[in-house]
């Protein structure tokens, strides 16, 4: 399932690609909105609390079956710089609406490039690119999703609503159910999600730091970006990254390629 190579999700997700509309269940494909919304919501297949991109029966599926699998997928991080100045100069209900704007820019971005916001956490989104939803060009739809968040917050201009920085990182990492009786979460763990995350922090506002190994396998053409060797925090080998922003055309032409 986690692959795309599993014959009855493929069979699912035609069945309830047919009825309309998006958003659907990143999983199977069920439709959240309009008659084929109704439809799943009469028979408990409408979003679930837990996971608004997961529908309520594939939450459950992960709760029976849990455990996972090590797979190769993308990690988009990306959070905004300089939120404790921000949150110093607003009021608290200023700065809930700004975050909260933040939190739906960044979903709208993640969801049309095909991946599963995995959380939100304070002032940053993270966010799974799996080859089973998100197909074999997993890594150049995590680039796109970046460059999108980007330019949808003003990244690719002076004078941004909220500054962002993003990393991008491909690699293997354990993807499934992890947790407990109710402390249960569908998710990824592992070194390439740390990856990510380390990318991220050390990316300025209006950059996006794509690994080494997500710019290959995402078809990034790589001539005109600026690279970077960086320490990561945590590891003992530098990483190597290259500097892309919303207004690169070298994105769009990974875009293409996916």
């Amino acid at each position: 399932m986690l692959t795309g190579d599993y014959p009855r999700l493929h069979r699912m997700r035609r069945i309830w690609g047919a009825l309309p509309s998006p958003p659907r269940c990143k999983l199977c494909n069920a439709p959240f909105r309009g008659p084929g919304g109704a439809l799943m919501r009469a028979i408990a297949y409408g979003p679930s609390p837990l996971n608004r991109r997961l529908c309520k029966w594939c939450i459950r599926a992960v709760h029976r079956h849990p455990g996972g699998a090590e797979i190769d997928l993308s990690v988009l991080f990306a959070d905004v710089r300089g939120s404790t100045a921000i949150a110093e100069r607003l009021r608290p209900e200023e700065f809930s609406r700004l975050m909260a704007r933040f939190y739906g820019a960044a979903a709208a971005a993640i969801d049309d490039c095909d991946g599963i916001v995995d959380k939100f956490v304070g002032d940053a989104v993270v966010a799974l690119f799996i080859p089973g939803f998100a197909g074999t060009d997993h890594a150049a739809h995590a680039i796109a999703a970046a460059r999108d968040l980007l330019v949808s917050t003003g990244n690719d201009g002076e004078e941004p609503w909220i500054p962002v920085g993003a990393g991008v990182h491909t690699g293997r990492s354990f993807v499934g159910a992890v947790g407990e009786d109710d402390a249960r979460d569908f998710t990824a763990l592992g070194d390439s999600v740390n990856t990510a995350a380390r990318l991220a922090g050390l990316a300025e506002a209006g950059e996006i730091l794509i690994s080494a190994e997500a710019a290959t396998a995402g078809g990034v053409e790589t001539a005109a970006l600026e690279r970077r060797s960086l320490e990561l925090r945590g590891r003992e080998q530098r990483v190597d990254a290259w500097v892309a922003s919303g207004r690169h055309a070298a994105v769009d032409t990974a875009v293409a390629a996916g």
